[in-house]
């Protein structure tokens, strides 16, 4: 959440972000005057603390005195309103404050809608057929690899049974992934290529299979917590199920304080999701385009403040790199401030092209969050110095299921098989077309 120094600071400017952000309801009025009641509670409160202290130690002192005992009294019952005053307050003010979003980078484009997202780079060859390609729902359920059908009778729409070579080949995605990503050797690799050569870490990622569930107070201190559109409520459990790994891993420095030595702490974790993806339709909901499960890897990081925009810099050029190693044509958005999301500072999103549909569609998305989920979660660093300050957290997208839809699309055949990208085929048994 964002600091209530900041926003008493800055009050204009925090308004206009909600507004550019999309939270047209929020009134920065109301909360700083929620604010300033809190403060006067408190101030009240602590003036009545100490008149109880004085009046306490002098009864001890002596034989009590009637009128200090009623004194006495009178501040108990003065104290015991003007602090439940003050929790009514302060539980007003903080969920108020919640719903603030970050404030976005001012490189941000602003848009109301994700139409208003700028491309600033596109990669690769459209692909040419000389045959009516088929789109990837079409072409997997005609080799056999997607059974819809039976899953609904089983758990109800937008959800499938993979199967066969397109599981196995979702397998090699990770594992493709995974080696990557945990392999220094390719980290300073792509750091060269993307210019941040001495400007982030050359420290791999730590591979993590976290908990797919997270308690409501930890994911609403993530600011992930969307219960209408999204998330998933385990019923009379005090649990949710995560939509992205992210969810689960941010929070995992929950109330700790992490040494600056040992920044950064980089995590690739993966994970089964769920969403409840409300308000989808059409092609999004054919095949395995926008499903209700789904798997994911997933990047966090955990930095310092001065090194944190160069970190989402690497996860985006982390995203290029494992997009264009498949072959895939992809382009590069600079997503708008309506589109980047309540946490986000500034986002980015990969596309690949989709010749089903003829347009790029999403497949990475990147986030830079700056201190804005360490301030809920009291993730802090101590550094070499001593002093404490607010971690700074970014996460990207590794790897989602989407780019598969990308690779049966892209390298399909006529007779409906598809060519392998090079990368993958070790983890296939150098099999090259499915």
């Amino acid at each position: 959440m964002l600091d209530i120094k900041y926003i008493r600071e800055n009050p204009e400017k925090v308004q206009k972000n909600a507004v550019n952000k999309g939270y047209n309801d929020l009134s920065v009025k109301e909360l700083l005057t929620l604010d300033a009641e809190k403060r006067d509670l408190q101030m009240q409160v602590d003036e009545l603390r100490e008149q109880r202290n004085v009046v306490s130690t002098k009864i001890k002192k002596g034989k009590p005195d009637q009128n200090l005992v009623n004194q006495g009294k009178q501040i108990k019952i003065a104290l015991a309103e003007r602090e439940e005053y003050l929790r009514a307050t302060e539980e007003k003010f903080i969920e108020l404050l919640k719903k603030f979003p970050n404030m976005a980078l001012d490189s941000v484009p602003v848009g109301f809608s994700e139409d208003e997202n700028v491309a600033v780079k596109i990669v690769g060859d459209l692909p040419k057929f000389n045959f009516a390609p088929l789109s990837h729902a079409e072409l997997a359920e005609k080799r056999g690899w997607l059974d819809v059908d039976r899953a609904v009778k089983i758990a109800g729409s937008r959800f499938v049974y993979v199967k066969g070579d397109l599981a196995r080949l979702e397998f090699a995605l990770w594992q493709f992934g995974i080696d990557t990503l945990t392999n220094q050797e390719k980290i300073r690799e792509i750091i060269a290529d993307a210019d941040l050569t001495d400007k982030v870490s050359d420290r791999a990622f730590t591979f993590v299979l976290p908990p797919a569930v997270a308690k409501t107070a930890v994911f609403e201190a993530t600011g992930r917590l969307n219960k209408l559109e999204q998330t998933y409520k385990v019923e009379e459990e005090d649990l949710w199920l995560n939509a992205s790994a992210e969810h689960t891993l941010s929070p995992m420095f929950m109330d700790e304080i992490l040494d600056e030595k040992d920044l950064p702490i980089r995590l690739l974790g993966y994970t089964t999701a769920f969403r409840r993806e409300a308000g989808t339709y059409g092609k999004d909901t054919e095949g395995m385009f926008r499903l209700h499960q789904f798997n994911k890897l997933e990047m966090e990081s955990f930095t310092a403040a001065e090194m944190s925009y160069h970190e989402h810099l690497f996860m985006v050029a982390i995203q290029e790199y494992l997009t264009a190693a498949l072959g895939l044509p992809y382009r590069v958005l600079e997503k708008c401030t309506f589109d980047i999301g309540r946490p986000n500072a500034k986002g980015v999103d990969i596309e690949v092209w989709l010749p089903s549909q003829g347009k790029y569609r999403e497949t990475h998305t990147a986030d830079y969050i700056t201190d804005f989920q360490a301030r809920a979660m009291k993730t802090r660093v101590r550094r070499v110095n001593g002093t404490l300050e607010l971690a700074h957290t970014n996460d990207a997208t590794a790897y989602s299921e989407r780019p598969l839809i990308g690779i049966i699309e892209n390298f399909q055949n006529q007779d409906a098989t598809v060519n392998v990208p090079k990368v993958l085929q070790p983890y296939l048994g150098g099999k090259k077309i499915i």
